[in-house]
């Protein structure tokens, strides 16, 4: 059985990772992996696991919060489905094929990978620089390559894909209300297949905790979804009254000491 004490992080993890999302429109992956790191150590899971079990995990739990986002923007006429139609095979197969890479690297090598992919979220938020448009959405094919490297990129480090989606459909003149709408949808199947894949690869090894599958721990995501699920709108509330630029930054910060906190952890 889980703790009470490891049961009340997690609620507190999804609670704070929902309001974030709503907030600072960022993946929940961000935060979650590095979180999930330090709680599966305290646990007492191998050490040369918990990275993995930390990415899986977050993967799952992108899960629900994706479809609930990808409600909300469709309701709201932002979401582009021909682009979701034709980036989505890409999407999952370099999301799926992703968590085989992830299954064969070491856990100290995931961390510094993920950790310095913060460092560069982190900078990119300081800078808030964007690219500029410049060309039209390209067709099938483009799309689906776009999509293969997207997918692959966002399971290696658990996101939900808005950090490189959003920024590749503004390259191509799209507004950026529809990019962000389009980016949640296109959450689901980067969810889904990144989830599927950490379940095959971790199936043939001995975590030895309780409801574990794969490297997935399915009462984090129970508990860290709902929650997220929960909070997710209260962030979206606040993001009218609060300075949302100046919150970036710290945030940015905060990514940092976490990256920095994941680093000492495994190594």
């Amino acid at each position: 059985m889980l703790e009470l004490e490891f049961i009340f992080a997690y609620i507190a993890l999804g609670s704070i990772v929902g309001v974030l999302a709503g907030l600072l429109g960022i993946g929940g992956g961000l935060l979650m992996v590095p979180a999930l790191t330090s709680l599966f150590i305290w646990q007492g899971y191998p050490l040369e696991q918990v990275v993995h079990l930390a990415l899986g995990t977050s993967m799952a739990s992108i899960v629900l919060t994706s479809v609930s986002s990808m409600r909300a923007h469709n309701r709201r006429g932002g979401v582009i489905w021909p682009v979701v139609k034709n980036i989505s095979p890409g999407i999952v197969l370099g999301a799926f094929l992703a968590t085989f890479l992830a299954a064969s690297l070491s856990g100290v090598f995931l961390a510094v990978f993920f950790a310095c992919f913060l460092v560069f979220v982190s900078i990119q938020m300081f800078l808030n620089k964007k690219p500029k448009p410049s060309r039209s959405i390209p067709g099938f094919w483009g799309l689906f390559s776009a999509g293969t490297g997207i997918g692959g990129f966002s399971a290696l480090v658990s996101i939900g894909g808005g950090t490189l989606t959003v920024p590749y459909l503004s390259w191509h003149n799209v507004d950026v209300k529809q990019a962000i709408g389009t980016s949640a949808a296109i959450g689901l199947p980067i969810s889904l297949a990144g989830t599927v894949g950490y379940l095959i690869n971790g199936w043939s090894v001995d975590i030895n905790g309780w409801l574990i599958f794969g490297f997935v721990n399915l009462p984090a995501v129970v508990l860290i979804s709902a929650m997220s699920f929960t909070t997710a709108p209260l962030g979206a509330k606040l993001a009218h009254s609060l300075p949302v630029p100046v919150l970036k930054k710290g945030f940015a910060v905060l990514l940092l000491v976490l990256a920095a906190r994941m680093l000492m952890s495994v190594m």
